[in-house]
């Protein structure tokens, strides 16, 4: 056998070994999901692996911060007692290891906004989109007229929606800022409802005290959601900024 042929051997073998222990860490966590929390013995008991070996892959789970330890007082034989024997150490899954096997929570958000809409109309989603930011933002102090207010007002807003998973930064363009949202976790949702979409604008545009303009939306299908704020105040009517 060459040595590239040997090298080759070796590499198909390591890939098969990471595979299979991916493959039994998916079945402890599946295991955990299904059971609820559970030692290592009861583990390998169902799995039909040692208890050792699956101590090695419950310590990966856990320092990957999927899995956790709970200690619970053993119990006799007849539950009524605990008994003076070496607590059992148990096993659970976290909220990221649930998290693993994923979640709906778009479709229920979408199922929820129609039914809203079925019944309210279009008044109530537009109400329901206006609370939902108005949570976001509360806090929040509006602008004054000064360019470096209406600036700090944007970099605070772009800090509460990143606490909120929308990766926002912002950057100076031209004569005004840019709040970029690089992520949207409501992508989906936003793009079957608008009025998400236009509420968040609309607090922008009251917090910073002027007319911002969209650029792109990630709804829509652009990579990042890009909303311009000028730094100099345009103080126009309704009626002016509609051209009437």
């Amino acid at each position: 056998m060459t040595e590239l042929n040997q090298r080759n051997k070796n590499d198909n073998r390591v890939t098969e070994t990471r595979s299979t222990e991916g493959e039994t860490r998916n079945q402890i966590m599946l295991h955990l999901l299904q059971q609820g929390p559970s030692t290592a013995s009861q583990l390998g008991d169902r799995l039909g692996i040692s208890a050792a070996g699956v101590r090695r892959h419950l310590d990966i789970l856990v320092n990957e911060g999927l899995a956790e330890a709970v200690v619970r007082p053993s119990r006799s034989r007849s539950g009524a007692t605990p008994s003076r024997g070496r607590p059992a150490k148990e096993f659970r899954l976290t909220d990221s290891g649930r998290a693993h096997f994923g979640h709906d929570y778009d479709n229920l958000a979408l199922l929820a906004l129609t039914a809203l809409r079925d019944i309210g109309g279009e008044a109530a989603v537009k109400e329901f989109a206006r609370k939902r930011i108005a949570d976001i933002v509360e806090g929040i102090a509006p602008a004054d007229d000064g360019e470096e207010s209406v600036e700090a007002t944007a970099r605070a807003l772009a800090e509460v929606f990143g606490e909120h998973g929308y990766a926002a930064t912002v950057t100076n363009a031209g004569s005004g800022v840019q709040i970029c949202q690089h992520h949207c976790p409501i992508s989906n949702v936003a793009a079957e409802f608008p009025q998400i979409c236009e509420a968040e604008h609309e607090a922008i545009s009251d917090l910073v005290g002027v007319h911002v303009q969209q650029l792109a939306s990630i709804a829509e299908g652009h990579g990042i959601c890009t909303t311009n704020i000028p730094l100099t105040p345009i103080n126009n009517t309704p009626d002016e900024r509609s051209g009437q």
